[in-house]
């Protein structure tokens, strides 16, 4: 019986796999997504009217401006290159939007549906408007590459392992369950859920840096923004215990794609 169970379950993984997979734009990276983008899309929109509703818009004119031409810039770059190349599915539900956040916080984020808010806390890092397009490029690409989507698909499929193993090991005596989830924890994070998380920024920063090249932006304003970036002091775990590349790694992996990204330039 147990036997039966676990090739039922393989076979309907399989197939949701075999329906899901599809290629990242740019890197021609092979991902599942088990949800309907349109889902995700849905799911944006309500928590990003929260967010708002809840946050402060900056009132400094200036920056705010800033904020909206650099996103029009990239979104429409993005939006001819995919469109040039047979990918327009991947933003047919986007409805772009960006805001500018009154918030000491250095961070920045886009939701599946092209909803992208910047915290002012970033804007000292950014710098100029070609630091902007570093951290818009960036966060457009994580959009536009469904990680989100690609994450939660993730994740259900760990679950379904995980419940596999509690189904083999329901007669187990209690110290050989407590070894055996004890080891698959640590194994699917650190083995497993933070070196994917870790692909995702790398594979964000190569996008983003092309993104930003088609835009007009000289994608070599990444090296200073992330070198600023990695000055801004606090201690940071290890690598193979972080959600994020070692500011040396990404600084490094970036200086090695820049030559690519500048092929894209105008």
């Amino acid at each position: 019986m147990k036997i039966m169970w676990k090739i039922v379950l393989a076979e309907a993984l399989l197939s949701v796999l075999i329906v899901a997979c599809s290629t990242v734009p740019i890197t021609g990276r092979k991902q599942v997504n088990m949800f309907p983008e349109s889902q995700m899309v849905s799911m944006s929109l309500s928590q990003y009217d929260e967010f708002l509703s809840q946050s402060k818009l900056s009132d400094n004119k200036e920056q705010t401006e800033m904020v909206k031409r650099v996103g029009d810039k990239i979104a429409k770059a993005v939006e001819s290159y995919l469109t040039a190349n047979g990918h327009s599915s991947y933003i047919e539900n986007f409805n772009w939007e960006f805001n500018l956040v009154d918030d000491a916080t250095p961070n920045a984020w886009c939701m599946p549906g092209g909803k992208v808010v910047f915290y002012t806390g970033i804007l000292p890092y950014t710098k100029t408007e070609a630091g902007l397009a570093v951290v818009m490029g960036h966060e457009i690409a994580h959009a536009v590459a469904r990680h989100g989507n690609e994450r939660m698909s993730h994740q259900m499929g760990m679950q379904a392992v995980a419940t596999g193993l509690d189904v083999y090991l329901a007669e187990k005596p209690d110290e050989t369950k407590q070894i055996y989830t004890t080891a698959f924890g640590l194994g699917s994070q650190y083995g497993v859920m933070l070196p994917f998380s870790r692909s995702h920024e790398t594979e964000a920063d190569k996008m983003g840096l092309v993104f930003m090249a088609m835009a007009g932006y000289d994608p070599g304003e990444a090296v200073d923004f992330w070198t600023r970036m990695s000055q801004s002091g606090g201690q940071k775990p290890p690598e193979f215990m972080s959600t994020h590349p070692a500011d040396q790694t990404r600084i490094k992996d970036i200086q090695a794609y820049l030559p690519e990204a500048r092929k894209y330039l105008p």
